[in-house]
């Protein structure tokens, strides 16, 4: 299978490295409460994103796009931009019961977000066969949560002591910080937000 993929896949798959890295060290945080495997995985957010430009010029640069690379970096992307920062937030303590439901509602804002754009790419596609612009805003976006996580764990508001508290909401608890994860989701399956594409 290898011998199929082109020089921007084996960058896209360092992108789902990075998310699944991620993850496993949010698990890791958790079960050690060290900060550095906090700190870590909030680090690989940027470094997902970094992998995740470098393949898409790396495709355009070489003129190798293939539906494989499409669906790769897709993928990569659920992974790195949907999970991941779902599972950072949980382990800062984003644990209650409306906690856990806003966010498996990003991560399937992010995943209809992603197969919305790969089944619209070619009809959003000018003449050049180049796509103009995201309806939605883009799941990388999500580096922004992660990096006011890593902010959060820095000053020492983690846990208990996450900014703006904690409610009692009928049955479960609300950390009202969780409500970025909704309007990031929510602006990501958005169509009438039109983000141009560089």
């Amino acid at each position: 299978m290898l011998r199929g993929f082109h020089l921007a896949d084996f960058f896209t798959l360092g992108n789902a490295a990075c998310g699944v890295g991620a993850t496993l060290l949010a698990m890791l945080f958790m079960a050690s409460g060290e900060p550095a495997h906090f700190f870590t995985a909030a680090a690989l957010a940027p470094a997902a994103f970094a992998f995740d430009v470098l393949d898409g010029r790396i495709a355009r640069a070489r003129h190798q796009h293939s539906p494989l690379g499409r669906e790769l970096d897709s993928l990569s992307d659920v992974i790195s931009f949907g999970v991941a920062p779902a599972a950072l937030g949980f382990a800062a303590g984003l644990q209650g019961g409306w906690d856990v439901a806003a966010l498996v509602y990003f991560v399937c804002c992010g995943v209809s977000r992603l197969a919305r754009y790969n089944v619209t790419a070619e009809d959003l596609a000018g003449s050049d066969g180049k796509v103009k612009y995201f309806e939605g805003t883009p799941i990388p976006t999500s580096v922004l949560l992660t990096a006011l996580l890593a902010v959060a764990a820095w000053s020492g508001h983690l846990g208990d002591d996450l900014w703006f508290g904690v409610l009692e909401v009928g049955p479960w608890r609300l950390h009202p910080l969780v409500l970025l994860f909704v309007l990031s989701g929510s602006c990501m399956i958005s169509k009438t937000l039109r983000i141009p594409k560089p």
